[in-house]
């Protein structure tokens, strides 16, 4: 099944949904209404229970996302107010991005810029293939990048190379951002999607309460968290209690591998 927001396509094969930026002609640059129209798509994900991981990538082969409309920044981000308005729509997004309690995966080839990194920076995962291009350039026109999507660059990179990429706007080929961290996979052009989504069918094969919960204490950890809360505490436990644990012993046991539903 698909469902299509204007320039945003979900579709859904399997256990795997993937959200397709569909602004080809423009090298897929983000409207505010995308980044609106985005929440609700995720949403779908989040409910659909067939589906265990979601993929995000971008029509075409010249660009991920190429940043903002730049049309935009003439009109609704001519000035601070308006500013606030698409940054609450940016920051919405990509905050229910990377709260989806499922495995992302930002499959990557082209232009990954600006508001293109942010949305692949919210994922868990980052696949590129070597025509990756990667880069935030508000040092080039005057603006200060968020707390939420500094704090993941900073998370990922370090301050030096963060302080690096957002001071001077410069672009980072694929082999770079493989080598700081930047990304976690990096793979030649042809073999990018076959490999993207067997990754997805490998996660989607094992116990999603694992999954689920771990992603959540690692937010923790990230949140800086040094200590169970009781509620972590609780969920852990709560994991003995659970169908796929029986089944991941039994089938442990038996020295086969297991079959979560």
């Amino acid at each position: 099944m698909s469902e299509q927001k204007k320039d945003l396509i979900l579709t859904k094969e399997g256990s795997i949904a993937t959200i397709v930026i569909n602004r080809a002609e423009k090298r897929n640059a983000l409207t505010h209404e995308m980044w609106k129209d985005l929440p609700d798509l995720l949403n779908d994900v989040e409910e659909d229970e067939n589906i265990k991981v979601l993929i995000v990538s971008g029509a075409g082969k010249q660009a991920f996302a190429a940043g903002a409309d730049i049309s935009e920044f003439n009109t609704l981000r001519a000035s601070a107010e308006g500013a606030r308005v698409y940054n609450e729509a940016t920051q919405n997004a990509e905050k229910k991005l990377e709260q989806l309690s499922k495995p992302t995966i930002a499959m990557i080839q082209g232009f990954c810029v600006g508001g293109g990194l942010e949305i692949a920076l919210a994922c868990d995962f980052r696949f590129t293939s070597d025509t990756g291009v990667f880069g935030i350039t508000p040092a080039k026109i005057g603006i200060i990048y968020n707390l939420a999507g500094t704090k993941k660059l900073v998370d990922l990179v370090g301050p030096a190379r963060a302080k690096d990429i957002l001071f001077s706007g410069r672009m980072l080929d694929a082999e770079e951002a493989y080598e700081i961290g930047l990304v976690e996979r990096l793979y030649a052009e042809s073999e990018l999607t076959e490999k993207t989504y067997d990754y997805a069918n490998l996660l989607a094969s094992r116990a999603q309460n694992s999954i689920r919960g771990l992603k959540r204490v690692i937010t923790e950890v990230e949140y800086g968290a040094v200590v169970e809360s009781k509620e972590i505490e609780d969920l852990i436990l709560q994991s003995f209690d659970s169908d796929e644990y029986l089944e991941g012993v039994k089938a442990f046991q038996e020295k086969r591998k297991p079959v979560f539903k």
